[in-house]
C-alpha cells in the first residue's frame, strides 16, 4: 500500500463495542454459556485438525464485489492455519483488484502466481516453493495475485498449473477467486474440493446468490452439496430477517453460515484475530470447520 494511503487509516477498532463486550462477560460469568463455547471450540478445533492425504483446495467467490469474499477467505486461511500443524497456503486469483494482501497484513509482494506458474517444478522441496511465497503468522503462506497493479490478468492454464504443482505442498489452500462469472472463478470453483460463496445480508445480495445457487442445482450434484455461502452481516441492523434468508438459501441443498457483523472487519485494513468480535470468531471457526468437512468428502 502506498505510505500516503496507509497514513490516513485510523486505528484499529475492536468488532464490538466496549459496552458490550463488558455485558457478554458479566453473561458468561453467571451462566453456563463459557463453558459450551470451549466445549464447541475444541469440538471445531478436532474437525479442522483433521489428517488429509492429499492437500485440499478451497475456493472462495462472491456474484460482485463488496460482498466480503476476501474477508471470508482471510477468516478461513488464518483459521486454518491456527489450527492445524501443516502449511495452510492463501492463494490470490484476483489479480486485477484483489486485496487479499492488504487484508492479510502483507508488507511486501514479489512473485505472482503467474510468475509461479513458470517456476515451479515436481523436484522442488517445501523450502524451495515458499521461497517464492510471503510468509504469514502461523505456518500459513500468500501467493498473491499481482503486485498491486491495475489491470493484471491471470490466464486459467497459469492457474490450473500453479494449484496443481502446489497442492501437494499444503494441507489446505484457500482461493480467494475473481467474482463470477469470470473464467478463472469458474474453473476454480470446479477444481475445488469446497466452495464457498459470499454473500451480504442484503435484499439484493440474498436474492443474485439465490439465483445462482438455483442455477448450481443443474450442474454436477456435487458442486451445490460442497457448497457454503457465507451470509455476512453489512450493518448492525441488517435490513432483512437474516434467518429467514439463510433458511431460503439452504432450501437449494447448500449450507448457510451466518457472520454476524464486526467492526473491525467493516473497517477494513489487516485482520487482526484478537480484535475480532467474539461471536464472529465462534462463528468463522464453525464455518472453517464445515467448509473443511466438506471438502474431506470429494477426492
Amino acid at each position: 500500500m502506498d505510505g500516503a494511503l496507509a497514513g490516513t487509516a485510523r486505528r484499529p477498532v475492536r468488532g464490538e463495542p466496549s459496552a458490550l463486550r463488558v455485558s457478554r462477560a458479566m453473561r458468561r460469568l453467571v451462566s453456563s454459556s463459557a463453558a459450551r463455547e470451549v466445549a464447541e471450540l475444541t469440538h471445531v478445533a478436532e474437525f479442522i485438525q483433521q489428517p488429509v492425504t492429499t492437500g485440499r483446495q478451497i475456493a472462495v467467490t462472491s456474484i460482485r464485489g463488496g460482498a466480503g469474499k476476501t474477508t471470508v477467505a482471510a477468516l478461513l486461511g488464518t483459521a486454518y492455519a491456527h489450527y492445524r500443524q501443516d502449511p495452510v497456503l492463501l492463494v490470490e486469483a484476483d489479480p486485477a483488484l484483489g486485496s487479499l494482501p492488504l487484508r492479510l497484513g502483507a508488507d511486501a509482494l514479489r512473485w505472482t502466481t503467474a510468475d509461479l506458474a513458470d517456476i515451479v517444478e515436481p523436484q522442488m522441496s517445501l523450502l524451495d516453493v515458499t521461497g517464492y511465497l510471503v510468509q504469514l503468522p502461523d505456518n500459513a503462506w500468500l501467493l498473491p495475485g499481482s503486485q498491486g497493479r491495475i489491470g493484471a490478468m491471470l490466464d486459467i492454464s497459469a492457474y490450473e498449473r500453479v494449484m496443481v504443482a502446489l497442492r501437494r505442498y499444503f494441507g489446505v489452500t484457500v482461493v480467494d477467486c475473481e467474482t463470477l462469472p469470470a473464467e478463472v472463478a469458474r474453473v476454480a470453483l470446479s477444481a475445488a474440493q469446497a466452495r464457498v460463496l459470499a454473500a451480504p445480508a442484503t435484499l439484493d445480495g440474498v436474492t443474485s446468490t439465490y439465483a445462482v445457487l438455483q442455477w448450481m442445482q443443474g450442474l454436477p450434484r456435487h458442486m451445490i452439496s460442497g457448497t457454503v455461502v457465507a451470509l455476512t452481516g453489512t450493518a448492525a441492523r441488517p435490513g432483512i430477517d437474516v434467518a429467514a434468508a439463510a433458511e431460503k438459501l439452504r432450501s437449494t441443498g447448500a449450507a448457510v453460515h451466518v457472520l454476524p457483523h464486526d467492526r473491525h472487519l467493516a473497517a477494513g485494513g489487516a485482520l487482526r484475530t484478537d480484535l475480532l468480535a467474539r461471536p464472529t470468531r465462534l462463528a468463522a471457526a464453525r464455518l472453517a470447520a464445515e467448509v473443511f468437512q466438506l471438502s474431506q468428502k470429494r477426492r
